[in-house]
């Protein structure tokens, strides 16, 4: 009987952690003013303590990206950034409204990806290029090994948007797997 106890509360445990990494909740920039919009969605101003940004990230020389370096956020320019792991099945799942909003508003606004995976064990920077071309990634995609910018944005969980302003303020952040109908009011807030 104890054991059925102890299976069932570590089972409960395991469920809440999966949903703790990988929700599907809008989540504000901790510590920063939130805003309730008219879709539901909860927006973000960025806190002064939310971190070192703009940052400048390492991108990869892949399908629509080029290898150098990527300021998040773009200076001047809205920003939709990713945070994605090749490993998190949320992540492919958002590549395709990414992909959508990209044809749409990518003349317009910067669209960068990143990941913060380390290399080694099993993972190369060539596995990274190969999942961005099978999900047909075609902007600029970064990595970001020592996840700098996952806690300038106080990001909890993957995958991870954040959608800037043209001042380079959060104007909007999502844990988990975001409808194109929220992403998309976002990137049209700032667009």
């Amino acid at each position: 009987m104890r054991r059925r106890a102890l299976l069932s509360v570590l089972a409960g445990a395991s469920v809440a952690g999966v949903a703790g990494c990988l929700g599907d909740g809008a989540t504000p920039a901790e510590g920063g003013d939130t805003n309730e919009t008219a879709a539901g969605t909860t927006t973000a101003n960025a806190s002064p303590d939310s971190g070192d940004l703009p940052l400048v990230v390492d991108t990869v020389e892949a399908q629509g990206s080029s290898a150098g370096e990527a300021q998040i956020p773009a200076e001047g320019t809205p920003t939709v950034l990713d945070l994605f792991a090749t490993w998190c099945a949320p992540c492919v799942a958002q590549m395709e409204s990414l992909r959508t909003l990209h044809e749409e508003f990518g003349d317009d606004m910067a669209f960068v990806s990143v990941t913060n995976e380390r290399l080694g064990g099993g993972l190369t920077m060539d596995d990274i290029r190969d999942w961005w071309a099978e999900h047909d990634g075609n902007w600029t995609v970064g990595h970001d090994p020592d996840s700098n910018l996952m806690r300038a944005v106080r990001a909890n969980g993957l995958p991870y948007l954040v959608v800037f302003d043209a001042d380079g303020s959060i104007a909007w952040t999502h844990r988990g797997l975001a409808s194109e109908e929220n992403l998309r009011a976002a990137v049209e807030d700032v667009a």
